[in-house]
């Protein structure tokens, strides 16, 4: 392996991310400014000494800096960078952080203690893939249950690990996290601990840029936690930066779920899903090349630039996830190919029924039995998944599960024929125009809007998902709508066919 192939390695094991001084000197002012005052700092994973060094200057008043770190060639330049200073308070040990007894570590620190840091920004399933060994010891710390213990559910960050397990080792101590990391690692470790009651009297996110500042295109933050007994409601203050930090929301809990605004939520909360509807996704088949077409001069032409000579009983239009969010639905610009009605049918009436459709598909068999996805192994031949008679629907309201807006847009047929949308967007089927557009109307009122702004967080890969909408009661929404329109008189009920859709 070359130098530079292993320092890649290096980078990707260890989630090799480097705090530049002039950001970890920001941190440990915002800290100070906030009335932390630790007699002990130790940083779990120092690397070069970014944060040690900024904290020995903040923070005059500590007895202890503890710079914990695997790689002893960092060590090595950070005791060159420390030649000068105080070494009686500093201690620099070469450890694995997964092998760390915390329990006899934490004793011997005057309190209080703040542990202050930038964790690896890796998951375990990368590690798994290049074989690293910068890993936990295996367990389902997150308690997921069932299918989700051992699919996607289950990767996380490491960096995640390593914050819950300080976070309980430092419960009952005088003690403060302060950690960056990667804003939705935060998010989980906040849910975490809220969810097992962990002695935490006060949490707080600032916003930073890693582009800026790491050249990493991922949303971060730095988490900070103060051990003690819990202080009223489960919330967390978030602020935009850290040297000027101003407040712009509050993350909160209601019962099991994460709130994106805790304010929004108190208002709308009538709304929350008494009555959920059945929210569908788009149709899934990942072979753009030859299940989608555009029409050029009357004909089908797939992905591949090539005409297709099939029959239409099988082809459908189609609006992608940016039609959708843009309430581009009046006229399709593709069109997909469904060889199912339902999950799991048998495709081979596709032979009898349109020849042409089914010489094509095998023409093209090989590409399509190469798709990876685990939905179609040991399933019919060409099966596509996301189907079923709701997809069939001739009239739906979908929404874009990928694009920052909430923007619910009307599906109609397209020549007699239902329009399908792919599987990055939701929809609710509707048998006609007058249902899809109450339910557009409903969805697209303000009050529909904030209260699932209150769970939608923008940063995340996939901001809007159907557990999500099922939140919202529409049948709720309807008679609060309603209200505002014709006051409470006891005459003036929403008709039966109104609610009949929810």
């Amino acid at each position: 392996m070359t130098g530079k192939n292993q320092k890649k390695r290096q980078v990707v094991e260890f989630g090799d991310f480097q705090t530049p001084s002039h950001l970890a000197d920001e941190i440990c002012h915002c800290l100070l400014a906030e009335g932390v005052r630790p007699k002990s700092v130790v940083e779990p994973t120092c690397g070069i000494g970014g944060f040690l060094i900024s904290a020995m200057a903040a923070f005059e008043h500590a007895r202890k800096f503890l710079g914990i770190e695997i790689n002893r060639a960092y060590l090595r330049v950070l005791e060159q960078k420390l030649r000068q200073a105080d070494r009686k308070r500093v201690e620099l040990r070469h450890a694995d952080f997964f092998q760390l007894d915390w329990e006899d570590i934490l004793p011997h620190l005057p309190e209080p203690i703040l542990v202050l840091g930038n964790p690896p920004w890796v998951t375990n399933s990368v590690l798994g893939r290049i074989r690293g060994s910068n890993l936990p010891i295996k367990n389902n710390f997150q308690g997921h249950r069932g299918f989700d213990a051992i699919t996607g559910k289950s990767n996380f960050d490491i960096s995640e690990w390593m914050l819950i397990h300080l976070l309980d080792k430092l419960q009952h101590r005088r003690a403060v996290l302060a950690m960056l990391c990667k804003t939705a690692v935060a998010r989980k470790v906040l849910k975490h601990i809220w969810t097992r009651d962990f002695s935490i009297s006060d949490t707080r996110l600032y916003t930073v840029d890693a582009k800026a500042h790491f050249n990493v295109s991922a949303p971060a933050c730095l988490l900070v936690c103060r051990a003690g007994p819990p202080a009223g409601a489960k919330a967390c203050g978030v602020f935009s930066g850290v040297s000027t930090a101003r407040k712009i929301s509050a993350i909160g809990m209601h019962e099991a779920t994460l709130l994106a605004d805790q304010k929004k939520y108190k208002k709308w909360s009538q709304l929350d899903g008494q009555v959920p509807v059945a929210w569908r996704s788009g149709v899934k088949h990942d072979c753009v090349q030859v299940m989608e077409f555009i029409r050029r001069e009357g004909a089908f032409v797939n992905g591949l630039g090539e005409r297709v000579d099939i029959e239409d009983e099988f082809v459908f239009p189609l609006y992608k996830s940016s039609a959708v969010a843009k309430g581009l639905t009046n006229r399709p610009e593709r069109w997909v190919l469904i060889t199912q009605k339902s999950v799991g049918d048998d495709t081979r009436i596709i032979r009898e029924s349109a020849p042409k459709t089914w010489s094509y598909l095998t023409e093209y068999a090989d590409e399509l039995d190469q798709r990876k996805s685990s939905v179609y192994k040991n399933k019919p031949r060409f099966s596509i998944f996301g189907v079923g008679d709701y997809s069939f629907a001739a009239w739906k309201v979908a929404i874009s599960g990928l694009y920052k807006r909430i923007q619910f847009s009307i599906i109609p047929p397209v020549d007699g024929k239902p329009a399908m949308v792919d599987d990055t967007c939701y929809f609710l089927p509707c048998t006609n125009r007058n249902e899809a557009v109450l339910c557009a109307d409903l969805l697209n009122s303000k009050a529909a809007r904030e209260f699932l702004r209150a769970f939608i967080f923008w940063d995340a890969k996939r901001p809007i998902t159907a557990h999500i909408l099922k939140r919202l009661d529409l049948r709720a929404l309807a008679k609060m709508q309603h209200k505002t329109l014709y006051g409470p008189c006891a005459d003036a009920e929403i008709s039966a066919s109104q609610f009949a859709l929810f």
